[in-house]
């Protein structure tokens, strides 16, 4: 049995087979994980859930990642966010960091083992 982490993931991610692996994958891990399908349904829960950190992809229909994290950020919510996204581009990257001192992550360049790595650094869990 795995030991249970006191951190909540809100993870935002419109491809549900990629949002099902990454919610099964850090509840497995310990964490506690609320999701959402699309950046206006992922502004409503991380405002009300308030989760340590968001995994949120950039391109989702009804408000892409980029627009959530600056609703956020108007809104005085300062949560973690690391960005997934498909882009390796710099315009998208850069778009992604300078929000929040957000961190991002290209889907195709990692496994869920690197993916769940990088958010306990980034929550200092060891």
């Amino acid at each position: 049995m795995v030991n249970k982490i006191n951190k909540k993931i809100l993870i935002v991610e419109d491809e549900k087979d990629l949002l099902d692996l990454l919610a099964h994958s850090f509840t497995d891990q310990g964490f506690s994980v609320v999701v959402a399908h699309d950046g206006q349904d992922g502004l409503s829960v991380a405002e009300k859930e308030k989760p340590d950190l968001i995994i949120l992809d950039i391109l989702m229909p009804k408000m892409d990642g980029i627009s959530m994290a600056k609703e956020l950020q108007e809104n005085g919510v300062k949560i973690p966010i690391i960005f997934l996204t498909n882009f390796g581009d710099a315009e998208h990257i850069s778009s992604a960091i300078e929000v929040n001192k957000s961190d991002y992550i290209i889907k195709s360049d990692l496994q869920i083992h690197d993916i769940i790595s990088r958010v306990k650094t980034r929550l200092e869990i060891k």
